[in-house]
């Protein structure tokens, strides 16, 4: 897929007679990918890569590629070619008209019902609930400017949800909808977990409501154990004393514990947030750059996919 992507990158390029270079990001492939990676840094001046020495995720592999980027103008999209190459000389051209991002945003086509559901269910929950606002469909597949770029660098979090960040900044910002493309090859490793995950870590990053929430909700029970309490009061007061039921004493402790085991998860998150960031680990680890590149023997395996491909003008 490697070979297919860089082929389509360079005919979408090329055309526009802009001086470029092409940046990959190899996120700990275990195939062919690095030695691949060699041979087109080898064969062209214009490609440069970073391999990690393991999977580090895809926020890390997008901060190596603004790393590794010179560019006035830098174009973050994936190499299994769901982000067609063929729209960068789009984007170009907009960022021309002055706009320091441009993001390419795809539709729904081809998508299962329910996780197209689940999808604006969510984003409807992220708008109401983050302090940035995310937009269905806009993805990482987007360009930046020099300037835009320098200001996601300078944010220092380790826990990073780029869609959040990239709204964070601002800029002037312009748009346009694709079609959705299906992968050339090979499946997502993006399952209904690591979607789930990455949600969490969405509506986490960027506010603090769920704590809020928590706060707002131990107030209503107070004020709920509050009015039960004199209703039982009045009630003993005109009626005498009754023996109480154990179904609204056992609802009762059953519903406080699991409002206090969820608010407790929901403070653990923000604690393991705030350690994590106090350990001040680097967010990946470099196995090999263009620069410091080995040789590989004969016979090596050839490679099937990359992590993530920058392109920049």
């Amino acid at each position: 897929m490697l070979g297919t992507f860089h082929i389509t990158l360079l005919a979408a390029l090329e055309p526009t007679r802009q001086t470029f270079e092409i940046c990959y990001v190899d996120d700990g492939s275990v195939d062919g990918t690095r030695r691949q990676l060699s041979e087109l840094a080898s064969a062209d001046q214009r490609v440069r890569y970073t391999s990690f020495s393991r999977n580090f995720g895809k926020e890390a592999a997008m901060l190596a590629g603004l790393r590794m980027s010179r560019g006035d103008a830098v174009v973050l999209m994936d190499a299994d070619l769901q982000h067609p190459p063929e729209l960068v000389p789009r984007m170009l051209e907009l960022h021309r008209h002055g706009y320091d991002q441009v993001v390419a945003q795809r539709d729904r086509t081809g998508e299962g019902a329910l996780r197209t559901a689940l999808s604006r269910v969510y984003y409807r929950l992220v708008r109401r609930c983050m302090d940035v606002h995310v937009v269905d469909g806009a993805g990482d597949f987007r360009l930046l400017s020099r300037h835009a770029v320098n200001s996601v660098l300078s944010l220092p979090e380790s826990n990073r949800f780029s869609k959040g960040i990239f709204s964070w900044i601002g800029f002037d910002t312009a748009s346009f909808t694709y079609r959705n493309v299906q992968r050339a090859a090979g499946t997502s490793k993006w399952g209904g977990r690591n979607l789930l995950n990455y949600g969490i870590d969405g509506l986490l990053s960027f506010n603090s409501r769920p704590l809020r929430l928590a706060i707002h909700s131990g107030l209503w029970l107070f004020l709920s154990a509050l009015v039960y309490a004199l209703w039982i009061i009045a009630n003993v007061a005109l009626n005498g004393v009754d023996a109480p039921g154990y179904t609204t004493l056992m609802t009762a402790i059953v519903a406080l514990s699991g409002i206090q085991l969820a608010t407790l998860g929901v403070i653990g998150e923000y604690v393991g947030r705030i350690y994590h960031e106090a350990k001040r680990r680097p967010h990946y680890v470099v196995r090999e750059t263009d620069t410091t590149r080995t040789s590989f023997p004969s016979g090596a395996p050839s490679a099937t996919s990359v992590g993530q491909a920058r392109s920049e003008r």
